[in-house]
């Protein structure tokens, strides 16, 4: 399934995929919050270190399977496989977009 997402969902995703750090970090605020696992990230510093650590230990990609929006927030809906017991399985990324960036990410079942 194809689906239309914002540049920055879009950019986060194809950098996402090809384990591009740099690539994943563009599209958030410099003051972007990021709710994963249980823990809270707060700025870039934070988030890269939290982008490191996620993508060596699961080397995860991410098929978009669906997205919703309601306003600034995006929810998405994708197909995650990685190194992590149930690969693959389905994921809520749920978003909020300010002047093009993302400013908030939450992660979920």
């Amino acid at each position: 399934m194809t689906v239309e997402l914002p540049q920055p969902l879009a950019d986060y995703f194809a950098a996402k995929n090809q384990h591009d750090i740099d690539g994943m970090l563009v599209p958030f605020s410099s003051d972007a919050v990021v709710r994963d696992e249980g823990e809270t990230h707060r700025g870039s510093a934070a988030i890269r270190r939290w982008m490191e650590a996620t993508t060596a230990k699961y080397q995860v990609t991410v098929e978009v399977a669906d997205a919703t929006v309601n306003g600034a927030a995006w929810r998405v809906a994708g197909i995650v496989s990685g190194n992590f017991p149930g690969s693959p399985a389905t994921l809520h990324y749920n978003f909020t977009l300010a002047n093009d960036q993302i400013t908030r990410l939450e992660i979920g079942a």
